[in-house]
C-alpha cells in the first residue's frame, strides 16, 4: 500500500543534481526575525533530524486547528456567543503559531548546521507548507466569526481570502520553477506576526474587539482585507506566471522535469462541483462533499507518505533520523 512509486526514474535522477537557492529581502525577516531564529537554533540538540522540527511545527498547527474547531466548528462562536471559546484557547493559538513559525524557520538552518541538507528535506518542508497555508487561514476565521448580519466575515469572503493566500503560495513556487530561485514572499513573515498578534489581542481583550469599528467606521477585518489585497498585488507584480498544472509543481521544479498539464483528480472534482452547484445532489450535497473531501485527503496523505519513502530510499537517508540507511 505504501510502496506505490509516484516519482519517476527521471525525476529521481533530477533530485540528485538539485541545489537549493533562495532570496529573502523582507526587512522584517532579515533584521528582526532572523536574529531571533539564530539564537533559538543554538538550543536545538544536534542529534535531532531537521524533518522532525518541520513535522513538529505542522503537528502544532494541526492540533490548534482541531482545538479551535472543537469550540467553533461553524465559525459562529465569536459572533453569537463571544464567551464560548475560552480565553486560554486564543493564547494557546498564539503560542502554537509562534512555535510553528519558529520551527519552520529554523529547520533549514538546523539542516545546514548538522550537514544534513537534502532535497527530501526541502520537499518535506514545502509539502507541509502547502497544507499549513490553508489551515492557518481556516483557523483564523474563528477569530473574525461568520457574518451574522452585524459583524463578521461572509463565507464568500472567507473563500476569497483562502484563494488569494493559496494563489500567492502557488505563485512563489511557480516563479521558482521558472527561475530556479525561491524568492521568499514578504507576506509570509508579515502574516505570521499578524496572526500571533491577533490571537494575543483576542485572548487579552476579547473577541469583542473584532466587532467594533476601528477607525472611520472600518473594522479590523477590513484593514486585514486591504493588507491581503496589497500583498497579492505586490506578489503578482513580482511573479512571472504561465498557465499550467498546479499539481506536483514543487517536485517537477526540484527534479528539472515538466509537470503534467492535468491531473486526474481534477475530473471527479469538476463533476462533484458541477453536481453541487446544479442542485443534482439535493439533500445529499453536504454528505457527498464530506466523503469526497475525505477521499482526497486520504489520497494526498498516501501520495506524501509514498513520495517520502521513495526519496528516502533513493537518497539512502531516513526521514526522521540523521542515520544513513543500510544498503540492501
Amino acid at each position: 500500500m505504501w510502496r506505490w512509486r509516484y516519482v519517476s526514474g527521471r525525476q529521481l535522477h533530477g533530485f540528485r543534481h538539485y541545489k537549493y537557492s533562495a532570496v529573502d529581502t523582507n526587512p522584517l525577516s532579515v533584521y528582526i526575525m532572523q536574529p531571533i531564529w539564530n539564537k533559538i537554533i543554538k538550543i536545538v540538540p544536534l542529534w535531532i533530524a531537521p524533518n522532525l522540527l518541520t513535522f513538529s511545527g505542522f503537528v502544532m498547527i494541526l492540533f490548534n486547528y482541531f482545538l479551535i474547531s472543537f469550540y467553533d466548528w461553524d465559525y459562529t462562536a465569536s459572533g453569537t456567543s463571544p464567551g464560548l471559546v475560552p480565553t486560554w484557547v486564543w493564547l494557546f493559538s498564539a503560542f502554537t503559531t509562534f512555535c510553528a513559525y519558529a520551527l519552520d524557520s529554523i529547520d533549514g538552518k538546523h539542516a545546514r548546521r548538522t550537514q544534513s541538507s537534502t532535497p527530501l528535506g526541502e520537499l518535506f518542508d514545502h509539502g507541509l507548507d502547502s497544507w499549513a497555508t490553508s489551515i492557518f487561514v481556516l483557523s483564523f476565521f474563528s477569530v473574525c466569526s461568520r457574518d451574522n448580519g452585524k459583524t463578521g466575515v461572509s463565507v464568500y469572503t472567507m473563500y476569497i481570502y483562502l484563494s488569494i493566500v493559496l494563489f500567492n503560495f502557488m505563485c512563489s513556487h511557480w516563479e521558482k520553477y521558472n527561475t530556479g530561485v525561491l524568492f521568499l514572499p514578504w507576506g509570509y513573515d508579515i502574516s505570521q506576526v499578524v496572526l500571533i498578534a491577533a490571537y494575543l489581542l483576542t485572548g487579552t481583550v476579547g473577541v469583542e474587539v473584532w466587532q467594533k469599528p476601528l477607525l472611520f467606521g472600518y473594522y479590523i477585518t477590513d484593514v486585514l482585507v486591504i493588507l491581503l489585497i496589497a500583498q497579492f498585488e505586490i506578489n503578482a507584480m513580482c511573479t512571472s506566471l504561465d498557465i499550467e498544472n498546479k499539481c506536483k509543481v514543487i517536485i517537477c521544479q526540484m527534479s528539472s522535469t515538466r509537470p503534467e498539464l492535468f491531473h486526474w483528480f481534477l475530473f471527479p472534482l469538476a463533476l462533484v462541483v458541477y453536481a453541487a452547484i446544479s442542485g443534482l445532489l439535493g439533500c445529499m450535497e453536504e454528505a457527498a462533499l464530506g466523503v469526497f473531501t475525505a477521499l482526497l485527503t486520504a489520497a494526498h496523505v498516501h501520495y506524501g507518505v509514498c513520495v517520502g519513502r521513495q526519496l528516502s530510499e533513493h537518497l539512502n537517508i531516513y526521514i526522521f533520523s540523521l542515520k544513513k540507511r543500510v544498503q540492501e
